[in-house]
């Protein structure tokens, strides 16, 4: 029933979802800040839930326009499910406002794979990333991500490489220009420092717990059991979750990597939804779909009655 009911692609779809959510981050608000103080920053949270919401919408049309899964809903479920699962990662309003710029480039990037306009949507993503590393300066590591996929698909053509650069240069003249202005020149020293959460802890559990290790895990499992499917079946598709693998690779560095605290595992949870909704789609039997489903359902809400309840 639940399978059926998101293997569509209807609106009531993400309405249903766009409810849940609120209803979450309703919850996950006052129990993790208490109902004082998200009074106070009541427009910072409807702003944060805004980007969320809009972030699921990014997400299905992605996954429509550029096909890294069949026409369902999977995707904007498994990110609502994960979004659950850590709700920790909720805490951070700059990593929410960073992922909803780094989702727009990594539409960008994906799109590349018409070559047609490869050098607007390169020119796109790095400005997006740049804009998003204004919340997140370890954003910038997504870099590589243009790189890699200018490696893909228009590598000989050297201006390509240069395109990048330029989309980074546009933001940061930008943004000093309004910086001088207001006079708060000083904010690319204070912002960009780039630590390293690993060099200031003993051990690596201080950086990232046993939940997020497991959750990794499961998740490069599944990408194998995914890449062995998509091989066996050949088509498009095949280069399409190699760069969204790239982007949970990223993701997984900036959490292993990044201080303790800056909660960039959000950054994870769309290419860990492609691939969930992926796996689902492989499985043919209906009530295996149920029985995944229900633990993907069950297990995300187990974890955030333990979370509120510390």
């Amino acid at each position: 029933m639940i399978s059926s009911f998101f293997g569509k692609t209807k609106p009531i779809n993400y309405i249903v979802l766009g409810v849940f959510l609120f209803l979450f981050y309703s919850i996950n608000a006052f129990f993790g800040f208490g109902a004082q103080v998200v009074t106070q920053f009541i427009l910072l949270e409807l702003l944060a839930f805004a980007v969320l919401l809009l972030a699921l919408f990014i997400i299905n049309q992605i996954v429509r326009t550029e096909k890294v899964t069949d026409f369902n809903s999977y995707a904007m479920l498994f990110f609502v499910l994960l979004l659950v699962a850590f709700s920790e990662t909720l805490f951070n309003k700059n990593v929410i406002f960073t992922n909803i710029f780094l989702l727009l480039a990594f539409w960008r990037l994906l799109a590349v794979k018409s070559i047609r306009f490869v050098k607007h949507k390169i020119f796109d993503a790095s400005f997006l990333i740049g804009i998003a590393s204004l919340f997140y300066d370890w954003s910038l590591v997504f870099l590589l991500l243009v790189f890699a996929v200018i490696n893909v698909y228009d590598r000989k053509n050297f201006k390509n490489w240069l395109v990048p650069f330029l989309g980074i240069a546009t933001v940061f003249m930008i943004t000093f220009a309004t910086l001088r202005l207001t006079g708060a020149t000083n904010f690319f020293a204070e912002h960009y420092i780039f630590s390293i959460g690993l060099l200031k802890t003993e051990t690596l559990n201080q950086v990232i717990n046993i939940k997020t290790m497991i959750y990794m895990l499961l998740m490069l499992l599944l990408m194998i059991i995914v890449f062995v499917r998509v091989r066996n079946m050949g088509g498009g598709k095949l280069v399409l979750l190699r760069i969204v693998l790239f982007i949970f690779i990223l993701g997984v560095a900036l959490a292993l990597f990044s201080p303790a605290g800056a909660s960039p595992l959000l950054f994870t949870f769309f290419p860990a939804a492609v691939f969930m909704a992926n796996y689902l789609e492989g499985i043919k039997r209906t009530k295996l779909q149920e029985l995944f489903l229900g633990l993907c359902i069950a297990v995300p809400l187990l974890l955030f009655i333990i979370q509120i309840n510390r």
